[in-house]
């Protein structure tokens, strides 16, 4: 189960995970962070001495889950196309952030490449581990010869459909989009 300091290092990463989702990686502060753990500020930096340091944390916590989460599906789902459908269904799943705050890959992702930050490649890891299952998922469905362009496909269409539905603050947007990714799984 862990120490109490692997404990307290996850709930911090997972506490800077959130408010980095909904303020911006730029826009939190270790205070913030320090603050919304219940941490004392001194404590704090017995775990991370930079907020390079945690983002990195946070990265690779959220690179962590992706896998794990991936797994999961491939052994509870034998059909790459439920799979498919699965990935797609995050965006219902978590609609309500989404339609707040934006997808928390994407919105990570393009904050870090403004600021130009030293971390952004290791942030676009998350969009690197989904393509490569998606890839492997198309392949599986016989689509060899264009299951990286396909794979892009949906990774680009859910991210704009999070966008827009962000935007306009439209859940019965994603709904709908939603509706017809899965429509063109099923033709495929």
């Amino acid at each position: 189960m862990g120490t109490k300091a692997d404990l307290n290092r996850q709930h911090i990463i997972d506490t800077a995970d959130n408010l980095f989702y909904r303020q911006g990686f730029d826009h939190t502060s270790f205070s913030d962070i320090a603050d919304a753990a219940g941490i004392a500020r001194g404590n704090f930096y017995y775990y991370f001495k930079t907020k390079d340091d945690l983002l990195a944390a946070v990265l690779l916590s959220r690179n962590k889950a992706i896998k794990d989460m991936l797994d999961g599906w491939d052994k509870q789902m034998p059909d790459p196309r439920q799979r498919l459908n699965r990935y797609v269904q995050i965006l219902t799943n978590c609609q309500h952030e989404i339609k707040e705050f934006g997808c928390p890959m994407g919105s990570l992702c393009t904050e870090l490449a403004k600021l130009r930050h030293a971390l952004q490649f290791n942030a676009n890891d998350m969009f690197e581990i989904f393509r490569s299952w998606l890839r492997e998922q198309f392949s599986l469905l016989g689509r060899r010869d264009d299951a990286d362009q396909l794979a892009l496909h949906l990774i680009a269409r859910s991210q704009g459909i999070a966008l827009v539905a962000n935007t306009y603050q439209d859940a019965a947007f994603l709904e709908r989009e939603v509706k017809e990714l899965n429509r063109w799984i099923a033709q495929l």
